[in-house]
């Protein structure tokens, strides 16, 4: 049985699509070039049809060429990167990613003053 299909990005799409969300478009050879130099273009290849298939990209004829474009935006795929970690590792609750955000990490005065603010604009709820 075939692994099943991650809805978010993993780390190689996500800097696949880092290249296209500064670009607008782009071509195989286009990302590769705003990738690390040693990757090889059917990787590349590769690893945009997965994106197209879990739609975040979408592709035009350019000539011979395919130019791939975002489907998906940066903040509705951090968005939904969220989401999917709250529900595997904190059962669907925000609080608990927040609590152990706020146990397990070093967050600075300026940090905590903006938080408490933000949380104060809501009514706290």
């Amino acid at each position: 049985m075939p692994p099943k299909k991650s809805p978010t990005l993993t780390d190689a799409e996500l800097r696949i699509m880092d290249v296209l969300w500064r670009r607008g478009s782009g071509t195989v050879q286009q990302v590769l070039d705003g990738l690390a130099p040693n990757l090889a273009y059917n990787t590349i290849l590769t690893t945009i049809r997965i994106l197209e298939k879990k739609g975040y990209v979408k592709h035009v004829k350019d000539g011979r060429a395919h130019l791939y474009e975002p489907v998906v935006g940066r903040e509705q795929a951090s968005r939904s990167a969220i989401r999917h970690l709250v529900g595997r590792f904190f059962r669907d609750s925000h609080e608990a990613l927040i609590l152990n955000i706020l146990e397990n990490e070093s967050i600075d005065t300026e940090e905590l003053k903006r938080l408490r603010h933000l949380l104060e604009g809501s009514g706290g709820e």
